[in-house]
């Protein structure tokens, strides 16, 4: 099939989604298809080369279309320059699409869902969020796609509530590139390149430390839990990979207050992907915190690419128990936590470092997880669903 991938964002993008739409891109090009990304002319990041800024071979093709950037403009009002760039992005879609003979349209933003129906090209539309506003519209425009993929359960559940044709819903997290997990550094010299010391176990965490630049991801409670056991006595080291900046200082200063030095946490700045796997070789039991949050963020709409990239590294992973996370993980696969409780990640480590072969049948049954998970398989299922 010729499938065309239309993100609305400037692309690449320092953001994790613009990693995601990498990865679904590939993975659809790896499956045969010929595939087109299709990304509006934004600041200048046009003028970036995508798969060297990420890492991935050229096996499809981009496409920038040129349109009005009104967020970069200092004469549309800020209120306004949203609605003005997406108005000139959608007349550019149309005019792109109307002599294109595309059989698939891709999306994950409901902000060019009307652009792309209105083509009669089928559509579908991944959604990482449900949008606040119009929703009245935006359920009209779902039930014109031919498919929406829902990254959980308690997604789908409430888009059906709001009247999108269950029939139409399928559900399917994030996934994992496998093979950056395949030949992975020896853990000597993955801790020496991070001057982790040897002889302590090293608990990490390993990705943004927020979200929508302004929510925490609860990697403060991993702060709170090294203090914890480092008062019971325990030998452990903290190891914390990401960014903003900002928030990464944020934490420098709360380790402080809580008794850390540099000899018991390291912080270091965010690595591209293809160092991802390096940095939790480095790390031998890695933890996927949550504040205790209504946010629908973590009641809803998460499915973290660190947590199957935790799972892909055969690591063991202490993880709080949010409910969108039930679709992938369970006591079997990691030691589940209250979310906000860095007690309870405390004692999880606990067992990890006590109970080895436990550790390691939890661990195996992880790594099972990560491989149905692997990119290229989540593509195929979503094909042949809708298709």
């Amino acid at each position: 099939m010729k499938i065309a991938y239309v993100t609305h964002t400037r692309f690449p993008t320092e953001k994790a989604h613009g990693h995601q739409v990498m990865q679904v891109c590939s993975a659809l090009a790896s499956l045969g298809h010929e595939v087109h990304l299709i990304a509006p002319t934004v600041g200048d990041a046009s003028t970036i080369d995508p798969f060297t800024y990420y890492g991935f071979e050229r096996t499809f093709q981009v496409d920038w279309l040129k349109n009005f950037d009104a967020l970069s403009s200092a004469w549309v009002p800020g209120a306004l320059s949203f609605h003005v760039s997406m108005r000139s992005y959608s007349d550019a879609l149309d005019a792109f699409f109307h002599d294109k003979d595309f059989d698939l349209l891709y999306a994950r933003s409901p902000a060019i869902i009307d652009s792309l129906v209105s083509t009669f090209i089928p559509t579908i539309i991944e959604l990482h969020t449900i949008p606040k506003r119009n929703l009245r519209t935006f359920v009209k425009d779902c039930n014109r796609c031919t498919n929406i993929v829902a990254l959980t359960h308690p997604m789908r559940g409430e888009l059906c509530a709001l009247g999108v044709h269950a029939d139409r819903v399928l559900v399917e997290g994030d996934g994992v590139q496998m093979d950056r997990f395949s030949c992975m550094p020896s853990q000597d010299d993955a801790k020496r390149t991070y001057a982790l010391p040897r002889n302590r176990v090293v608990i990490g965490y390993v990705g943004s430390l927020a979200t929508f630049d302004r929510l925490g991801k609860g990697v403060d409670i991993v702060v709170d839990a090294l203090s914890l056991l480092k008062d019971q006595g325990r030998d452990v080291y903290g190891l914390i990979v990401g960014g903003p900046e900002k928030w990464m200082k944020q934490l420098q200063t709360q380790a402080f207050h809580r008794g850390l030095s540099e000899t018991d946490i390291q912080f270091h700045p965010p690595v591209p992907s293809s160092r991802v796997a390096e940095a939790l070789s480095a790390i031998d039991i890695c933890i996927y915190p949550a504040p205790d949050s209504p946010h629908p963020y973590f009641q809803r709409d998460t499915s973290p690419l660190k947590l199957f990239e935790y799972l892909a590294a055969c690591r063991p992973v202490v993880c709080a128990d949010i409910p969108p996370l039930g679709d992938i993980v369970n006591e079997t696969s990691v030691w589940l936590t209250q979310p906000g409780d860095p007690r309870e990640i405390a004692r999880a480590v606990e067992a990890i470092t006590d109970r080895p072969d436990e550790a390691m049948d939890r661990v195996q049954r992880g790594h099972q997880i990560a491989k149905e998970h692997d990119w290229k398989k989540r593509m195929e299922r979503i094909l042949k669903h809708c298709l």
